[in-house]
């Protein structure tokens, strides 16, 4: 905020001038000075400021010691306002963002300001250079987390690494087949124990030099010393070598079916062994990171990609947390949802049914009546898939009996259970009007919790909501009794499914305690030694364990809608149903 805005606030604001806007009010310049905690003469060169802003009117007093007139000809919200304004014309969009997170700033301004912030998002053609670049400006609602292949797991960040880095092989959805990737041809001995990958030749990394085999090893290698909460995956592996700069052989200690899904997976994106990725993260893929603050991550397109160069120039992610939910931001469909101001009707529209559901998980690493079968279950009746869906609407679809809508929609939903049910087994686990801790995410999650909340209530469950805003980062967290979420799967649906049951970063993780994961485990040891079909039954298997004890409540399945400038094409859905900005382009003149 500039100094005149702040000064005129600090008036306005001022107990001794009790502000009204157009009316004269008598002051002294002595009483000014005490105000704005500068010096008399200062106090003159700061009126004249603000008189030349149309902040205020100022008559000064005739002669020392009269009285002169000062009239507020500009509200608060409008000074905040235009300051807000020219901060965006002049491109300070990160100083224009923290105005708006003011403590003077009330809720009616936010939302015209994030409006405005709004309009400035978007597709931009930007004549900064003689052919002119194309940028996407948009908005998070949350910080970013740690942009690391190892430790990844939530949807935005393992996207963002998809278009930052590569990896070996890509899987395709639509064939369930796997396509070449930073390795051109693969091949694996008869009883799946021995597997060889040969390496493109000039593949580059952002900081110039060329990738080799070694890399590929070191990979492996980080994941393995860093105890990656995904080396479950990699635990048969006995040992990688390096067969010159462009091939490398990998030895098991048994046979291994899924092994190419673990070489197609986020956590596999190859990275230089000579750069430390903990200070700055270098990959192959189509964007570079070219800034990085708490602010804002800005990608650019990677001129020397050995695949097809982007076509967009720049990607800028503005981060906005604590400023309401993100459908108010314009951003690329996913968790939040991409949005144009109200007043565009020129738009694309994509529906992207997503993998995976919203869902709830107890936890039974904490003493509570979430140890009880009947409790949990009375809390399945109050978590009534076909009631949320009916009730609350939105971007929910279907409800879920599974993390795979082909498997929801083999249920027959017509017959819902009554909360009087729900009552009875409440009374018959014990319960005594104790409070039950439900957490959920400040912002996506708090319209479904709360109206858990209401129907709990009818049946005389207490639930008290906590908020939090990173599950690895708040003691919300540890101390909920159940905490209400989503899952977002990979096209790559088994390794989506053995992912969450596996990856030591989740909830479901960190609430189970040891016998049920010991149960999980031994379901579990055989799934990379069967074929697809298997493979593919031991998970339904899994998801049925987790239903039947109520261990997860399942919800509802989402749509993951998106309203996009028409001027906009090659639309293409990358993993968990962002677009894939690699593809992207704007046609130029389009109306």
């Amino acid at each position: 905020m500039d100094t005149n805005t702040i000064h005129f606030i600090r008036l306005a604001e001022a107990d001794e001038l009790s502000f009204r806007l157009h009316e004269p009010i008598s002051v002294t310049i002595d009483s000014l000075s005490v105000i704005l905690c500068c010096t008399p003469r200062n106090v003159k060169f700061i009126l004249r400021r603000l008189e030349e802003k149309s902040f205020i009117r100022w008559q000064p007093g005739r002669g020392r010691g009269h009285t002169s007139v000062l009239t507020f000809i500009r509200s608060i919200d409008e000074a905040l306002e235009d300051s807000f304004q020219e901060l965006m014309d002049k491109g300070k969009i990160k100083e224009a963002i923290e105005l708006v997170g003011f403590s003077e700033v009330n809720e009616p301004l936010k939302e015209r300001l994030l409006s405005s912030l709004n309009k400035q998002m978007g597709f931009h053609s930007e004549a900064d250079t003689s052919s002119g670049q194309d940028v996407l400006r948009m908005m998070r609602a949350r910080r970013l987390e740690k942009l690391d292949p190892a430790y990844v797991y939530t949807a935005f960040e393992s996207y963002l690494l998809g278009q930052i880095c590569s990896t070996l092989i890509l899987y395709d959805a639509a064939t369930q087949t796997f396509l070449p990737g930073l390795a051109h041809m693969w091949e694996c001995s008869e009883d799946h124990r021995i597997w060889v990958f040969y390496l493109r030749k000039g593949v580059r990394f952002h900081h110039g030099r060329v990738m080799t085999s070694r890399d590929v090893k070191e990979t492996l290698q980080r994941l393995i010393d860093l105890n990656s909460p995904a080396i479950w995956h990699y635990r048969d592996i006995e040992r990688a070598e390096v067969e010159g700069d462009h091939c490398i052989r990998f030895y098991l200690s048994r046979p291994n079916l899924f092994f190419l899904h673990l070489f197609s997976c986020i956590h596999m994106s190859i990275l230089p062994y000579d750069v430390d990725i903990r200070t700055e993260i270098i990959g192959t893929g189509p964007y570079r990171v070219s800034d990085l603050n708490e602010d804002v991550l800005v990608l650019s397109a990677f001129d020397q990609y050995y695949g097809i160069r982007p076509h967009l120039d720049r990607v800028d992610i503005w981060f906005v947390p604590d400023h309401g939910p993100g459908e108010r931001h314009y951003e690329l469909p996913g968790v939040v949802r991409m949005k144009l101001p109200a007043e565009r009707c020129s738009t694309n529209s994509i529906d992207y049914p997503a993998l995976g559901c919203r869902y709830m998980v107890f936890n039974f690493r904490k003493p509570g009546y979430q140890h009880n079968h009947a409790f949990r279950e009375a809390i399945r009746i109050v978590y009534d898939q076909v009631t949320l869906i009916r009730e609350l609407g939105g971007n929910r679809i279907t409800p879920a009996s599974s993390f795979l809508p082909w498997k929801s929609s083999q249920v027959d939903w017509t017959a819902s259970p009554s909360l009087e049910e729900a009552r009875e087994l409440l009374i018959r686990s014990g319960y005594q009007g104790e409070t039950i801790i439900l957490g959920h995410t400040v912002h996506k999650d708090l319209e479904e919790a709360d109206w858990l909340k209401h129907r709990a209530a009818e049946i005389g469950l207490q639930i008290e909501l906590h908020a939090f805003i990173e599950y690895k980062d708040d003691n919300t967290v540890s101390t909920a009794d159940l905490i209400m979420a989503e899952e977002v799967l990979e096209d790559d649906w088994q390794w989506g499914l053995i992912n969450f049951f596996k990856n030591s970063s989740n909830y479901l993780h960190n609430y189970l305690e040891s016998g049920q994961h010991s149960r999980l485990d031994c379901e579990l040891e055989s799934f990379a030694q069967l074929s697809g079909e298997d493979r593919a039954q031991l998970l339904d298997r899994v998801e049925g364990i987790l239903r039947e004890q109520y261990w997860i409540l399942y919800g509802c399945h989402m749509n993951k809608k998106a309203q996009l400038n028409q001027s906009l094409f090659g639309l293409h859905t990358a993993a968990f149903g962002f677009l894939d900005i690699s593809k992207l382009w704007i046609k130029p003149g389009f109306q």
